[in-house]
């Protein structure tokens, strides 16, 4: 099984070629300042940076749009109702549709912020490997242990879903109709939830002691945090994000 958010990790560009730890901490801060953002103005440099992050990055537009569509959905469940319910300035009626100012100009911030750190994360872990990434989490202070549990999640989170796959496909067999909504099924899906529990948990053991006797626990002495500093691209790249980021942040402070 493929996990399909880093099928583009190995396509040509300058932001797959920034060194993976920069690289987190310009995208990470420049996500954090987008989400400072409280003025429309900032809006439209804010997407204008996005798109020349995408752009950059030489990551197809149907690989964003894939992934947006269900985050999309549930934001737009979240606040699609502040243009009908929010302020008391009038844009448009027809009979009891209103649709107010405020609320819309709401939504457009909020959209609009939503769509730059969606982007900005989906180009931080579109152009790295996942377990490349993980490791550099844990080389710029990440604990071990939750390092550990990403990666073995990692691995280990297909053969699951493989697991599930088997047990649904032996249900049916056996005569289940999975799309029927009664307490047969739903019975039925608690003992395939708890079983796959119960064999997670027992291969989690088994992957531990094997850990264990392969010297798991050993520190690593060899450890250099910093110095992916002294990949020079990769750190103008990053003093680039750090000003953008402080720009974004000092402006949305001083327009308040």
């Amino acid at each position: 099984m493929k996990f399909r958010i880093d099928e583009y990790a190995n396509l040509d560009s300058f932001i797959h070629r920034w060194n993976p730890q920069s690289k987190l901490i310009g995208l990470g801060i420049l996500m954090f300042a987008f989400a400072n953002v409280q003025q429309l103005w900032l809006v439209p440099p804010m997407l204008l940076v996005t798109l020349i992050l995408y752009t950059i990055s030489k990551l197809p537009l149907s690989f964003l749009g894939d992934r947006l569509q269900y985050p999309g959905l549930f934001i737009f469940g979240l606040v699609g109702l502040l243009p009908f319910i929010s302020g008391p300035t009038v844009l448009w009626s027809w009979g009891p549709v209103i649709i107010r100012q405020e609320g819309s100009l709401a939504v457009l911030l909020i959209a609009s912020r939503f769509l730059a750190i969606f982007t900005t994360g989906v180009v931080l872990l579109g152009t790295c490997p996942f377990i490349t990434l993980i490791k550099a989490m844990r080389s710029l202070g990440l604990s071990p242990i939750l390092a550990d549990m990403l990666l073995i999640s990692y691995r280990y989170i297909f053969e699951l879903s493989h697991q599930l796959q088997m047990m649904k496909r032996a249900t049916i067999l056996r005569g289940f109709q999975p799309h029927q909504f009664s307490c047969r099924n739903l019975q039925i899906y608690a003992a395939l939830a708890g079983s796959l529990l119960i064999r997670s948990y027992q291969q989690s053991e088994q992957v531990y002691k094997a850990m264990q006797l392969r010297g798991y626990g050993i520190p690593d002495k060899t450890h250099k945090p910093w110095e992916f500093l002294t990949d020079f691209p990769s750190a103008i790249a990053l003093g680039i994000s750090l000003m953008l980021a402080t720009l974004f942040v000092t402006l949305s402070t001083i327009s308040t």
